[in-house]
């Protein structure tokens, strides 16, 4: 039995004709795509520009001629009531409606119509079918958090019986709780881990402590793929190392779509049947691959609330090769907003911070896991969770690399915890700015 597919049509969604509608769009041969691509951008365009009055208010007056002229969208526009943001003809309770997880800083209630949901669940079982995952049969290792009101609980656990997987709750990653992990994976089998990728990481670490390859207690896992934070390429290393399986990364956010997915030549294949992705500059003007830039999306289905050059809140880089029909994520770099800013004036990219510290702080294999925060314009503090306090040594080298890669006469802290603060839904802000 269809199980996974026939939950989303009872909820609605009509999953069917969503995979009719993408195999018909991957059909579409390369030296057409680009005429596919401008079409539906611009009928998902004059659609909101003619049934939404929030979408209609922000274009105003003026006649766009090129594309790139239209107004970028911020999640602080998007900071109005719901039902003000909706096409004429919808109501929340005939969309699919959810929310931002806030990592960004904006957090945002959001809908999608049904068909274009749909399409979102559409393109996240043909990209997991490269590796021969289905929803349906492959049993999934899911590493995610879990509401903990008692009705919030219990209707995921009961999604996740539906939906033929095992929760792992990462609120809490002691030790303790790692081993009775372990306990799981020696007893189920698994064929995919899915999750945030710092909780794996760190499940990784505990299993390089105790010189232990998951496949070797649980033979059946094949894959394992991260979402929703950064992946590193050491990390990456770590994790097939450790785990014994290819690691897939996953890009997406929940307001839009899945973005890119590894494909088996480790390459980030963009999302460009049901999305438009841009790079642009500060001017919000694209440009030419291979150059860094904010990523701005268009929702092209989405008919019931407008994500029109929609700015992400993340940079990247696209391949030089990127096509129209096969766009390719060479880089993704971390979000706009996790700038340190510096008393001399200087802005430094918080993701290149945490990349310098983690290149020092992990040497050891002592640290587990690391945050940054920056609490005033020359002071930092690093929480650390290891197994043993950084030595006198081991902190100094630490702060000459911030004095190098960052400038001279700063404050720093350090402090050991048993675990570190993640948000509501689990996730592990590696950088974050008090300012």
């Amino acid at each position: 039995m269809n199980l996974f597919e026939t939950i989303l049509k009872l909820n609605g969604f009509p999953i069917t004709e969503a995979k009719e509608r993408l195999n018909k769009i991957q059909q579409i041969p390369e030296e057409a795509y680009k005429n596919y691509v401008e079409a539906q951008r611009k009928a998902i365009f004059e659609y909101h520009l003619s049934t939404n009055a929030f979408y209609n208010k922000l274009i105003g007056d003026r006649t766009y001629k090129k594309w790139e002229d239209l107004p970028v969208l911020t999640k602080k526009d998007l900071q109005i009531p719901l039902q003000q943001r909706l096409s004429k003809g919808f109501t929340k309770k005939e969309c699919y409606v959810n929310k931002t997880s806030g990592s960004s800083g904006h957090p945002m209630i959001f809908a999608k119509d049904k068909f274009c949901h749909a399409l979102t669940w559409a393109e996240i079982i043909n990209r997991f079918g490269w590796y021969g995952i289905d929803f349906n049969h492959s049993y999934q290792a899911r590493f995610y958090g879990i509401p903990l009101d008692k009705k919030g609980y219990f209707k995921e656990r009961f999604k996740d019986l539906l939906s033929h997987r095992h929760r792992f709750a990462i609120f809490d990653l002691s030790e303790r709780k790692l081993e009775a992990f372990l306990t799981v994976f020696s007893k189920k089998k698994f064929d995919f881990i899915n999750g945030y990728t710092s909780s794996i990481v760190l499940f990784a670490k505990f299993l390089k402590d105790k010189d232990l390859v998951l496949t070797t207690i649980c033979p059946t896992l094949k894959y394992c793929v991260v979402t929703s934070e950064m992946l590193f390429e050491s990390d990456k290393l770590l994790l097939e190392k450790w785990l014994g399986v290819p690691v897939i990364n996953e890009y997406g956010a929940a307001e839009l779509d899945l973005i890119a997915f590894t494909n088996q030549k480790d390459e980030m294949v963009v999302n460009s049947e049901t999305l438009f992705v841009e790079i642009v500059d500060a001017n919000n003007q694209p440009v030419p691959n291979g150059k860094e830039g904010k990523i701005v999306i268009t929702s092209l289905y989405n008919k019931a609330h407008p994500f029109i050059r929609y700015e992400l809140g993340d940079m990247g880089i696209l391949s030089e090769k990127s096509t129209f029909k096969t766009p390719v994520l060479k880089k993704l770099i971390g979000r706009t907003n996790d700038v340190a800013l510096l008393p001399s004036g200087k802005k430094v990219p918080g993701l290149t911070l945490y990349y310098v510290t983690k290149s020092i702080i992990e040497d050891t294999g002592n640290v587990k896991e690391f945050i940054v925060e920056q609490l005033k314009l020359n002071t930092f503090k690093i929480s650390y969770v290891s197994n043993e306090e950084l030595s006198v040594k081991e902190l100094k080298k630490i702060e000459q690399a911030m004095e190098t890669y960052l400038e001279g006469k700063l404050t720093i802290s350090f402090e050991r915890v048993s675990v570190l603060k993640r948000n509501k839904r689990g996730k592990l802000k590696q950088f974050v700015s008090r300012l």
